[in-house]
């Protein structure tokens, strides 16, 4: 904490949080743009399409990606207000290019009959292709899209639906720090033609960034933490002085400077993939309930906050998460078929926040109502270390909302002025402020909650029950 923060009045920080929680209140309440999931089907035992759509309509999930274009999955979701991502696969490529009336036919089976009551927005032409190793494919890329462009054109289309294609991370040579991303430069000629496409025909470049396989290659507690957008010390771009304090950031703004590399910045990036397992085989590093919970719980709600990334403030890059589903009949490590946020009887696998009943909150009161048995205040754990705690601290703090003004000097919380104090009341300050949901007091498992009030003279504590 370099910088004083000044006092506010109270009178005037009770009628902001006031005016806060309402605007969050109506915001929440509705489905949130920026907010996606991807709809894998390599499964066989996935509910009916209808009900995957009521489930959808009891959440702010605003957005779904398919990977193919199920006619029954995309009727159910007509007149929802839910926008749908469909997908060409690799395999339509090849036809797709050489042949104009192909990729018209495409788009005529796919997206005409559905059209505008399932509100179509974004066509993915093919799924990593640019990393596949097949340089036939990889040739056939951009006219494939051009010509789906032309037929969405003769439609009356044009604008209206996008088109693109969904890259690996490994499309990156150099990604960290953030400030040196750069694409692969035997990609170059292809990125050129397709990122000119896409300029021409405001398209977003789609990626698919895990910090799970980052940890996977770097399983160090503070590595994890960085992940889990959990309080951690952060991590300095050498290259431009911004600080980072999760690598989905990190991730998405090493893409920001590999398109600024190119002449691209204008480009919008959309995450078409992002998410963690909630288990995994027993060789597998990162896997669990606790991780796939902490991961995209702090992963939405720092969509939520609107605060950005350090080269894109001030706004959420739209970001898919993998995956609605488990996936039973995916292949490869136990991780690939354990992604899913819902279990296929339509319960949570474990809970992030996303039912529209768990955003609202009465008008009448910025504060969530709890049970009189709820523990109402998170505080460090016994030993917990005061490296810890100033990581946490400092974490708290620089969090968007989290006013840490009365442990400044001459607040009402400033003595005693020691690390663990000033931890505390900024630590519960955040779980306070990002909902009380409990993977926001773990702080990579130095706090805990507690029934028990912390106030102490003038300085109180929010929480507790109402």
């Amino acid at each position: 904490m370099d910088a004083i923060t000044p006092l506010r009045p109270s009178i005037f920080l009770c009628f902001y949080l006031l005016l806060l929680a309402t605007t969050l209140t109506l915001r929440f309440a509705e489905s949130q743009s920026f907010i996606g999931v991807n709809y894998g089907q390599v499964a066989d035992n996935l509910p009916p399409p209808d009900a995957t759509a009521k489930l959808l309509k009891s959440t702010t999930i605003g957005k779904i990606r398919l990977y193919g274009a199920d006619p029954a999955i995309i009727n159910t979701l007509a007149n929802s207000g839910i926008s749908i991502v469909v997908g060409a696969a690799n395999g339509d490529i090849p036809n797709m290019a050489s042949d104009p009336n192909a990729a018209a036919q495409w788009v005529n089976a796919n997206v005409l009959p559905y059209y505008p009551a399932s509100n179509i927005t974004l066509i993915t032409v093919g799924n990593e292709v640019l990393t596949s190793g097949d340089q036939g494919l990889t040739s056939q890329l951009v006219p494939a899209i051009r010509n789906v462009q032309n037929a969405l054109n003769s439609a009356s289309l044009g604008g209206k639906i996008k088109v693109s294609t969904v890259h690996s991370m490994a499309v990156l040579t150099q990604s960290d720090p953030p400030s040196t991303g750069s694409f692969n430069p035997a990609l170059q000629d292809t990125l050129k033609q397709l990122l000119s496409f896409q300029r021409d025909n405001k398209s977003p470049l789609t990626i698919n960034p895990y910090p799970f396989f980052a940890y996977q290659s770097d399983p160090r507690p503070e590595t994890l933490a960085f992940c889990l957008f959990q309080p951690n010390s952060g991590r300095v771009d050498s290259g431009n002085g911004k600080l980072y304090t999760n690598m989905f950031d990190a991730q998405v703004d090493a893409v920001h400077s590999a398109l600024s590399a190119m002449g691209y910045q204008d480009i919008e990036i959309v995450v078409a993939e992002t998410g963690w397992p909630s288990r995994g085989d027993n060789n597998e590093v990162g896997p669990s309930v606790d991780n796939a919970k902490a991961y995209n719980g702090n992963l939405i709600n720092h969509l939520r906050s609107l605060v950005g990334t350090p080269l894109m403030p001030g706004k959420s890059v739209d970001t898919y998460v993998f995956a609605l589903y488990d996936e039973d009949l995916k292949p490869g490590p136990g991780s690939e078929r354990a992604f899913g946020l819902y279990k296929t009887d339509l319960s949570v696998s474990y809970d992030v926040g996303l039912a529209k009943s768990s955003q609202q909150i009465p008008p009448s009161s910025p504060k969530t109502p709890a049970p009189t048995t709820a523990a109402g205040w998170c505080v460090p754990k016994a030993g917990a270390s005061d490296a810890q705690l100033q990581a946490n601290l400092d974490y708290a703090c620089s969090s968007e909302g989290v006013d840490c003004g009365p442990i400044q000097p001459g607040g009402t919380c400033f003595e005693p002025n020691t690390v663990a104090s000033h931890a505390a009341f900024a630590m519960n300050l955040y779980y306070q402020t990002y909902g009380k949901n409990p993977w926001n007091c773990d702080f990579s498992q130095s706090a805990t909650l507690t029934s028990q009030n912390p106030s102490y003279n003038a300085c109180v504590y929010p929480g507790g029950s109402i």
